[in-house]
This record gives structure tokens, sequence and C-alpha cells, in this order.
């Protein structure tokens, strides 16, 4: 099917403006951006407003015939819903083999499309762990016959597969996923000689969880002998500390600077690490390191218990300002966990929580408080990723690039409850939250996949993600 998108606002590349697209074949076919500079001061008031400021975009050369001939496409009037390119999350856990009690492929896919979220990059910390390349390419199987939008698999590391870690396809495979910090099983990797070789001869991005273990072991080991089994979950930051963070980031920064390895530092947490970003060294940033605080324990307890700890206003500011610079991608680390796994006493509670249906509805909400403007989040989400690895033609709204979309109404006001929760977990930590900002709809390589609470194409999968390296 191809398809006419009118009168809807453009949000790309620095600019929102009015303007109109064709797609056809999957692809982005045109765009055309209409005049308004009435309609255009009111997009575009300021970093204050809806939309940022920036120049005004470029329209292809004009092509009256193009646009004048609508025969075999469907016709959209969009009624001022706003088009960003689709969300890119390079990391998520979505639990697919051998923990599908919490999620699976299809599940979190799903909630993934209805949260505008059209690409995803899932971790090798299942069962069985993600260590060899027979096991990564049975994943890209699963995703192929279960995923609803487009994917690709880390490729893990332990102390004992080097090898086969040299081995991954740098324009297949997204990256290498290293734990730094604790991680299940035996993908903790400590020993010098192999992170010595991982930084010099990997063929692709280095991705990492970088926590200190030591630091961790001997405040948990505090921390128990203080509270016994009756700990409070505003302990959590003390024991996973910004110390901790700091000491792993900052080795792993420099062995990437003394090899020249790319080094993605995965879910920043505190104002310290953000020193460790430029050059060959890149950071993430995980939605719900910008919406709490450490203040919120109390609060919110074993729904916001994630690994690395949330820190403090002051961090989370620093964090948000990093994504308002451009200099970090955001993403979710969507780590689902039943009801029943999470709703224990702190040390037996597992870290993680799911948020890859509501990413960018949160952002949406952060936009309408005036935290961010629309097109810093689309640079985060969306165009920063798909720069970052290296993804071939995605992530941008451009002639002849994949027509990976999200429609957005940026105002219109729901509530997140547990009917519309779409995690196989069932819960979410923003249940009876209101938010401003709603997924219309969702195309995925120019498929409506998703309209206004519909899924029209249920059998559709998407396609495993390709990479210009």
């Amino acid at each position: 099917m191809n398809y006419f998108l009118k009168n809807a606002v453009l949000v790309n590349e620095g600019r929102c403006q009015k303007g109109e697209m064709k797609i056809k074949g999957g692809k982005i076919e045109a765009l055309r951006f209409l005049d308004n500079q009435e309609e255009e001061a009111a997009l575009n008031p300021g970093l204050g407003g809806p939309c940022g400021s920036a120049p005004k975009l470029a329209s292809e050369p004009e092509d009256p015939e193009l646009w004048e001939n609508t025969a075999g496409y469907e016709v959209l009037d969009l009624q001022g819903a706003y088009i960003l390119p689709g969300i890119i999350d390079d990391q998520v856990h979505f639990r697919q083999p051998g923990l599908t009690h919490k999620g699976d492929i299809a599940s979190e896919s799903l909630a993934a499309l209805k949260g505008g979220v059209t690409s995803f990059m899932d971790m090798p910390n299942t069962k069985p762990q993600t260590l060899s390349q027979a096991l990564l390419e049975e994943k890209y199987r699963m995703g192929a016959e279960s995923s609803h939008v487009n994917y690709s698999f880390y490729m893990g590391c332990s102390e004992d597969n080097i090898e086969e870690v040299l081995r991954t396809d740098p324009r297949k495979v997204c990256g290498i996923k290293l734990f730094l910090g604790s991680s299940t099983g035996n993908m903790l990797v400590r020993d010098p000689a192999y992170l010595e070789t991982l930084f010099a001869h990997a063929p692709t991005l280095v991705a990492a969880h970088c926590e200190e273990e030591d630091i961790i072991r001997r405040n948990l080991a505090d921390f128990k002998a203080r509270y016994g089994n009756d700990a409070p979950f505003s302990v959590h930051p003390l024991i996973r500390s910004a110390e901790a963070c700091y000491a792993s980031s900052s080795k792993a920064a420099a062995l990437a600077r003394k090899h020249g390895t790319k080094l993605h530092i995965l879910h920043l947490s505190t104002a310290r690490e953000l020193e460790l970003l430029g050059g060959n060294v890149s950071g993430e940033v995980c939605v719900h390191y910008l919406w709490f605080s450490d203040q919120d324990y109390d609060r919110y307890g074993w729904r916001m218990k994630c690994n690395p700890a949330i820190k403090t206003p002051a961090d989370r500011e620093a964090l948000r300002q990093a994504v308002k610079k451009g200099e970090v991608v955001l993403a979710t680390d969507h780590a689902p966990h039943t009801l029943e796994e999470k709703q224990q006493a702190y040390f037996d509670c597992p870290s993680g929580s799911p948020w890859v249906e509501h990413s960018l509805p949160m952002m949406l909400e952060l936009v309408h408080q005036g935290v961010f403007a629309l097109t810093e989040i689309v640079e985060a989400m969306c165009h920063r990723p798909a720069r970052l690895f290296g993804m071939e033609k995605r992530g941008f709204l451009r002639p002849g690039y994949a027509a990976d979309l999200a429609l957005v109404e940026p105002e219109t006001a729901w509530a997140v409850e547990k009917s519309n929760i779409d995690y196989k977990c069932g819960w979410s930590a923003l249940d009876g939250r209101t938010l401003h900002g709603k997924v219309r709809s969702t195309f995925v390589n120019g498929n409506l996949v998703y309209d206004q609470g519909r899924v029209l194409m249920p059998g559709y999968r998407g396609e495993r993600l390709l990479f210009e390296r």
C-alpha cells in the first residue's frame, strides 16, 4: 500500500513544519513543506515552545505532477497530527528465550509498536545467554518469526568466548554487549586480558553496563548488616552508588581511548559520567532517569528499582541537559518482571521495569511541561541512535529512507491504566498517571500497522536492521 499523508506537521532535523509526505514501496517517496509564516511562528517559538528553533527545512525541488497525482495512494488526512521518525530503542530486554514468563519478542514488540517504537536492539542476558554466533542467529530467527517491528540483537561477552565475539558481523549486528557490573550467569567480565583483547579488536561498537562490582558488594554487605531483610528501597542508590558507576565507566572509557574502540556507555545515571563522553565514547540515557529521582523511592519503591540506580535531582537535571544539548542517545532499558517477582522485599526484588510502550508518551509529557522541545527528543530518540549505530537509511524523514513513522497528538491527554498496558507482565510504574501526548499511528517500513487503538496488521513482521559500517 502507498500513502499520501496530508495536513500534518513534520518533525525532523531540528524543525517542526507543516507539510505532506508520500510513501511508496515502503520508503518515503517525497516530502513537501508548506510555507505559512504565522503557523511557523506558532510551531517554533523558541526553546520554550513545543518544537524548538532551527532554520526552516528545504523542500525537494517541486514536482507539481507528483503531488497532484494520488492514483494508487491511500490519502490520509492527519488533521494536524505530528509525524516523527519511528523511535529507535537501542536497549531492551524482551526476555526471549528462556524468560518468557516475563515477556517475549511478540508481546514486547507489540507494546513497542503501540508506543511508536519501530526498531529495537535486544540484550543477550537470556537463557541461554547469547554467547555464540549460533545462538545469536537463533535469536534473529525468533525475531523474524515474532517481531512486530524492526529488530537487532547484541552479541554477548563472557570470559571464555572472545573468539566468538570477534566473529560478530558489523553489518548485520548492532553491537557487542559487555557487562562490567553484575549480570545474570557468567556474563560479568573482569579479566584484564579479555578486556584488552576485546577493545583492541572489536569489529563493531561495544555497549557497556558500567558499575564497579567490588564497590557494590561492599555497600551491599554494609546495608544488609544495618537493616537485615527490612531495607527500604531508598538504599538502592547508596548501594549501587555514583562512585560505583564512575569507577567502572571511567575504566571503560580509558580502554576505549587507548585502543580507539567505539564505546557506548549504557544507562548513564550520574552527572559526572557525562564528562567521559566525546570522540569515540558515546552515552545513553534512559527515560526513567529523566523522570524520577532518588526522592521518589519512598513512593514508588519496587516500581523504580533498576540498575544502575536512579540518582539525585541534580543528576537528573544534568542528564536532561545532555539530552537538550544533543549529547546522548535516549532509550529505555525495558526490563519486565512479573508482579510476583517485583513485589518482594528490597534485597529479593529484581531490578528492572517495563518502559518501551510509554517512553515516547513520557517524553511528550515532558515536552508538555516545558522540559524539552519536541525536536530535542526526536534528535535523542531517532536521529542520534541512527547516526551512532550507522543504521541503513532509518531515523530521519528523508526521501529514500524507510517509512518508519510515529504519528503523535502532542496535547491529547490520556491515563495509563491496566486495561491499556500491553506488556506481558501487565503493569507499569506509570499506572494511574495522566500523560499529555498520545501515539496515534505507527508505520513500519511503509506499512500502517497500528492506528488509533487498533493493530491493523497483526501478522506483519519487521525487518532485520542493517548497518553501514
